[in-house]
């Protein structure tokens, strides 16, 4: 069948005569490597052995590659099944599985064996559990402090729906160093691309943990490329701000099957970096930005650049205090 390109608001798109809808093509600063490997293997063969998920793999990363190289991997607990159905979502989702008492420390080992000098840990939502899951948060985090007590902790959570007053209480009282917990896109959009939460109720699971313990970092992030505008992307950032979050990330969405909801716009690099730049002078601590960004993406670099950034901002405000 004959196709042609058509150039439409920046966006490259291939139109079909038949009328079928028109598709995105990925541009080239959205390709990335194959992974592969002796590390890559090393690690996969190490997630394999005992016997953790990895959202790299089950969210289909774009980064997978280069951070596996690495031996960098977001361990995902709780299973591979989600009770949810989020239309950007590639994990699988229906009924999990029972909780895996030997996940913790199967966790803390993995992360002793790699060296780990900061780990990110996310899980499935689990609305078929009474706390949603935030116990195994806890021994996790428990059992991270116990086996390689020099490794930072990052954890990626869900909103915990209709349970998030104690579930967050139990998690910030455990004191991950960074709370992380996704805004994914704009409020408008969320009825059709994250229909089992609620925007204002993320919001205030975010504000909850710097409230009970302002020394944990909170981190949250959006995709773009998803019909958002450009004001609405501000409004979030503000939002965010108003709920004192330290650390924004804005990445691409990628569609990760045909079932998936489909990409509206590639959003250039030089976009995210003019986003980047609105974010900061907004009063983030830290702002990633790029078409790649993820919300584990150079995770542990990423950490350490927070805490010489709040350092910096404590010692302004000394120097202004005393002056």
């Amino acid at each position: 069948m004959h196709r042609y390109l058509i150039e439409m608001n920046e966006i490259t798109k291939i139109a079909s005569p038949s009328g079928e809808s028109p598709r995105l093509r990925k541009p080239d600063w959205i390709r990335v490597k194959a992974p592969m490997g002796r590390a890559f293997d090393e690690t996969r063969k190490l997630m394999r052995e005992h016997k953790l998920n990895t959202v790299c793999e089950e969210a289909a990363c774009p980064n997978i590659g280069e951070c596996w190289t690495k031996k960098h991997a977001t361990v995902m607990i709780l299973g591979d099944v989600c009770t949810r159905a989020c239309a950007f979502c590639n994990v699988k989702t229906g009924m999990p599985m029972a909780v895996d008492l030997n996940e913790p420390q199967h966790t803390a080992d993995a992360a002793a064996k790699l060296g780990l000098e900061h780990i990110v840990v996310t899980s499935v939502d689990r609305d078929d559990l009474a706390d949603g899951g935030a116990s195994q948060f806890v021994k996790v985090i428990e059992a991270l402090r116990r086996t390689t007590p020099q490794t930072t902790i990052e954890i990626l959570t869900p909103d915990f729906r209709n349970k998030a007053d104690a579930a967050v209480e139990a998690i910030v009282a455990a004191r991950p160093d960074v709370y992380n917990h996704n805004l994914e896109t704009v409020p408008r959009l969320y009825p059709t691309i994250r229909p089992g939460a609620r925007y204002y109720a993320s919001l205030r699971l975010l504000e909850s943990v710097k409230r009970q313990d302002p020394s944990i970092f909170t981190k949250s992030g959006i995709m773009l490329g998803l019909s958002e505008a450009r004001l609405e992307v501000h409004q979030v950032m503000d939002d965010m701000r108003s709920a004192d979050v330290d650390f924004l990330t804005m990445g691409q969405y990628l569609q990760p099957t045909t079932k998936h909801v489909k990409v509206s716009e590639f959003v250039k690099p030089q976009a995210f970096d003019a986003y980047a730049s609105i974010a900061r002078a907004k009063g983030f601590l830290l702002v990633a930005s790029s078409p790649l960004t993820r919300s584990s993406y150079h995770a542990g670099d990423d950490f350490a650049k927070m805490q010489q950034a709040r350092e910096e901002k404590l010692a302004r405000a000394g120097q202004s205090a005393s002056a």
